[in-house]
């Protein structure tokens, strides 16, 4: 008992850390990703849109074919532009899916309650071999 009240800070900080470590763990838990097939089932089934919220550079190297460009920085103004009707499914896709989670925050607080982030990117979809369109 001793040692916990003399090292309260050293076990605050362990604590901390743990829990930022286990965080993706717990957030990917709770349906914050989506599949490369659940991703191509929205977009067949239920007219999925696809927003690839890569910078310009990176959507005219390769983008997920049909997919729209909003940057990330531009999301906010863009994307009721782009999906006027909130009740569609929204796909975000990024290089690797870092910033489409990011952007899945961002469409939700707009009232894109269908939006989701497709787990790993790009990347993901072409290791699945989905096709590729180039700009």
């Amino acid at each position: 008992m001793n040692f916990i009240v003399e090292n309260w800070m050293i076990i605050a900080v362990a604590v901390a850390s743990g829990a930022m470590l286990l965080w993706p763990l717990v957030k990917g838990a709770t349906g914050g990703a989506l599949s490369t097939a659940g991703a191509v089932q929205l977009i067949n089934r239920e007219r999925g849109v696809v927003i690839d919220v890569s910078e310009p550079e990176e959507f005219a190297a390769g983008h997920v074919g049909g997919a729209k460009s909003v940057p990330l920085g531009q999301l906010e103004q863009r994307l009721p532009e782009v999906v006027k009707n909130k009740a569609l499914p929204v796909i975000l896709v990024c290089a690797s899916g870092g910033r489409a989670v990011r952007a899945e925050g961002i469409a939700r607080k707009l009232g894109y309650e269908k939006a989701q982030a497709m787990a790993g990117g790009l990347k993901s979809w072409k290791e699945a071999n989905l096709p590729i369109e180039k700009a």
